[in-house]
């Protein structure tokens, strides 16, 4: 994964906008029959997914695609609107129903988990992009639209449900970095995750035996090892802690928002 970040929505915002809802003007007929919107962000995504986001640029699109760079700018304005359509691209919902799991909240919110962690391992250049400001195109809103729908019954606040999410996806995009960047690790130093510890072996052993760290020279033979599933364990963890809350709140409800009934007193004026 190369290094650098890239920041979603820095381009023309209108612009974009018009691409990812198709509100805008088409291009004329060009040199290249065939050549589709669709098709160069198809060719952005097989790319990034390869090389990594920095191999993206107009002109290495344009050859991937056979074509000449001044024919990718009749489609798209350059490479910053470029990446916001890719983003959306890669945020399409699956078509399955039982993608988002097979009942409950949590089932969805679990399955939303494990598809979101598949997703930044699919592709792994989402981790160089600040998408703290997305342009929200189709693709995203459609993946919002069928969770909403299926964690409506929390019975929480609007915005309540929402940090629901983006609770889940905090955790998950941390933990997709976590493996991510030990893959890197691995693939750049040449050496297996098995050779760098076998590597520190001796010093650490010292250092247990020596007193000086008593509970980790208790732990089990098996704390560090491949066979428990951290992130299961994580994801079930929040999930538990939401429907704790998701409970309280069955018990005691909150009260409906103030929808500005006209009757509340105007704001105190400053002397």
């Amino acid at each position: 994964m190369a290094s650098g970040t890239e920041t979603s929505g820095s381009g023309d915002i209108a612009r974009t906008l018009e691409l990812l809802w198709d509100t805008g003007p088409r291009p004329s007929r060009g040199p290249r029959p065939g050549l589709t919107l669709e098709r160069i962000v198809e060719a952005a995504l097989e790319v990034a997914d390869r090389e990594g986001l920095g191999a993206v640029s107009m002109r290495r699109i344009a050859t991937e695609l056979g074509t000449g760079t001044m024919s990718l700018y009749r489609y798209v304005p350059g490479k910053s609107e470029l990446l916001d359509l890719m983003l959306d691209r890669v945020q399409r919902p699956s078509e399955n129903p039982a993608d988002l799991g097979d009942g409950d909240w949590r089932s969805a919110l679990h399955a939303l988990g494990h598809a979101t962690l598949a997703l930044y391992r699919r592709h792994t250049w989402l981790l160089e992009v600040n998408n703290s400001r997305p342009i929200l195109g189709p693709g995203a809103m459609d993946g919002m639209e069928k969770v909403l729908t299926r964690i409506k019954p929390m019975g929480l606040t609007d915005p309540e449900l929402l940090s629901a999410i983006l609770l889940v996806d905090g955790y998950v995009i941390g933990a997709a970095r976590t493996q991510v960047y030990a893959e890197e690790a691995e693939r750049t130093s040449g050496l297996t995750d098995a050779q760098f510890w076998a590597a520190q072996e001796p010093v650490l052993v010292k250092a247990m035996t020596s007193g000086r760290y008593p509970v980790l020279a208790g732990l089990s033979e098996d704390t560090f090892g491949p066979g428990f599933d951290h992130f299961e364990f994580g994801l079930q963890r929040i999930l538990d802690g939401l429907e704790v809350f998701v409970a309280a709140r069955s018990a005691a409800p909150v009260p409906p928002a103030d929808t500005g009934s006209g009757c509340s007193a105007p704001p105190e004026q400053p002397s």
